[in-house]
């Protein structure tokens, strides 16, 4: 369970069961401040996390050396309401010491296909591509 509370303004505060928050607010071209992320804007960040951990947890039981994981999300929107995203495109850097390709590539595709519940829960019609790069460290 989360709690979302309204903060004033167009202002939001999210509380997982945890404790753990993270602040919405819009922009002041929608009466908000700019004071937190957009809603939608955590679809992308729950997509990157997602299938970030996915990767990480994928590429250890392959006893992949890996160094660290960034993910670049980003979505285009549709014009008319509901303005949920038709695309979104995920940039992995995957960095390592003696990482195999076909390791990498394949964690990304069963994160991808399998375990990614964010993934998941798109529309079909929403149109995700992936690429990813990899920084081998000596």
């Amino acid at each position: 369970m989360v709690n979302v509370k309204w903060e004033g303004g167009m202002r939001f505060l999210a509380t997982s069961e945890e404790g753990h928050s993270v602040t919405m607010d819009a922009g002041p071209e929608g009466g908000g401040e700019g004071l937190g992320f957009h809603p939608v804007e955590l679809v992308l960040v729950g997509l990157g996390g997602c299938t970030g951990m996915d990767i990480v947890w994928i590429l250890k039981r392959q006893r992949q050396e890996l160094t660290g994981l960034e993910m670049n999300v980003t979505g285009t929107r549709r014009e008319k309401d509901p303005r949920y995203y038709e695309d979104i495109q995920v940039q992995y850097t995957v960095r390592g010491r003696k990482l195999r390709e076909s390791a990498v590539k394949r964690a990304i595709e069963l994160s991808e296909q399998k375990y990614c519940s964010v993934r998941g829960i798109l529309r079909p019609e929403v149109k995700v591509t992936t690429s990813y790069r990899m920084e081998q460290e000596a």
